[in-house]
């Protein structure tokens, strides 16, 4: 497995690139997996869904599977901090990429996802784990860097980027957890 976090301010535009590479890696041949780190409080389940109430009478963890779709819910005692690490060794072994969205401050190579007009500052230069920056500003960019610009809203372009140096995204978790 291949893996390349992206990494960025709110707003910056992460969610919407990493929704454009999945078409064009997946048009590829190549099956995609995602990560996405979550700041608040999420829900995946509903009230009064059979999942929903097994959860509510203290299951730890609660599988729902068909023939199209399995869903793994896991509830923490307490609250938890698992690293991208954590969270890739879930992952279904067959997968060739996994986009990592978010877990900025994580040792993982990321694409660093940044925009002019958002007025945020860039992470690049004091972070060694940023190999390139996606934007759509390149003239912009505040310190001048080595690293490859790629064009934000050029998602094929990002994708054959990335298959072009795929050998320096194979995910080796002894390394990197």
């Amino acid at each position: 497995m291949k893996a390349i976090g992206f990494a960025g301010y709110s707003g910056s535009g992460k969610t919407t690139l990493v929704e454009r590479l999945i078409p064009a890696l997946k048009g590829r041949g190549l099956r995609v997996s995602v990560v996405k780190h979550a700041h608040h409080k999420f829900d995946i389940d509903h009230p009064g869904k059979d999942t929903h109430r097994h959860r509510e009478a203290g299951a730890f963890e609660v599988v729902v599977a068909s023939d199209k779709r399995l869903a793994l819910i896991r509830e923490f005692e307490q609250p938890s901090q698992l690293t991208v690490h954590n969270l890739l060794a879930e992952l279904y072994q067959g997968v060739d990429w996994a986009l990592v969205e978010g877990f900025k401050h994580s040792n993982l190579p990321k694409i660093e996802v940044w925009r002019a007009a958002s007025g945020q500052p860039v992470r690049y230069p004091d972070d060694d784990f940023v190999v390139a920056i996606a934007t759509d500003s390149p003239g912009e960019l505040p310190v001048a860097t080595q690293r490859p610009v790629l064009d934000l809203n050029d998602p094929e372009a990002v994708a054959q980027w990335l298959s072009d140096n795929g050998e320096r995204f194979d995910y080796q978790p002894e390394i990197y957890g």
